[in-house]
């Protein structure tokens, strides 16, 4: 396990944060789910645009409540937490970040793109199936501090990682005969950071401090 929080005397403020970063990833995946169903026409953007823009205004409110929990923490224990409190306030943006990715997909919906029927469709309706159990898997890895389980997730991650790759090139090289194509590439570009945020926040449990959050690069990019 790459870091541990001393707990002496401040665990009750550690479980908070704990439960507050596993919240906050449940909240993304509903704003994922959001996102999806109105992108493939199961509802309308009107109808969970709201519900969605709440949700997320719920995760960024839990990552300033992580924030000063952590300083509150950093005053009390001060440098001898130093790096495990750099390693929460890396993930915390990165699970951030995977909420503002679904509001990018919602915005494609907004913006008038219906993937619900089409040569695209049964990609696109996969793809909203498996990205949340990566996500699903990776919380609990996290949470768990699960070594074995967060390196067998970073390998599928890179799997996808590689396959969105391969579709954005594949639909920018080639002539296609409907009009979905540049949505399709970049509904695939905002799952890529998805799962790419994902893998960040399972860096924390496989590696040094001074490594982590580098797996939203490219893998011949990382070093």
């Amino acid at each position: 396990m790459a870091f541990k929080f001393r707990r002496e005397g401040d665990a009750e403020r550690l479980d908070r944060i704990e439960a507050t970063l596993q919240r906050m990833i449940v909240d993304d995946l509903h704003a994922f789910e959001l996102a999806m169903s109105a992108l493939l026409g199961e509802r309308s953007p009107h109808e969970v645009g709201a519900e969605l823009r709440a949700t997320d205004h719920g995760v960024n409110r839990a990552e300033r409540e992580i924030r000063r929990e952590l300083v509150v923490h950093a005053s009390v224990l001060g440098a001898i937490d130093t790096p495990a409190i750099l390693v929460y306030m890396s993930i915390v943006k990165d699970i951030e970040r995977i909420g503002d990715y679904a509001k990018n997909l919602f915005d494609l919906a907004s913006d008038g793109v219906d993937l619900s029927t089409g040569m695209h469709t049964g990609e696109i309706t996969s793809l909203a199936k498996d990205v949340p159990t990566f996500l699903t898997a990776a919380a609990a890895a996290f949470r768990d501090r699960d070594d074995e389980q967060a390196k067998a997730l970073l390998r599928d991650g890179d799997v996808l990682l590689d396959r969105f790759d391969a579709r954005v090139s594949e639909l920018v090289k080639d002539e296609h005969p409907d009009h979905q194509a540049v949505a399709v590439a970049l509904a695939h570009r905002y799952l890529k950071r998805i799962v790419a945020h994902a893998m960040n926040v399972l860096s924390a449990v496989v590696m040094p401090v001074d490594r982590l959050d580098y797996f939203d690069e490219d893998p011949e990019d990382r070093s």
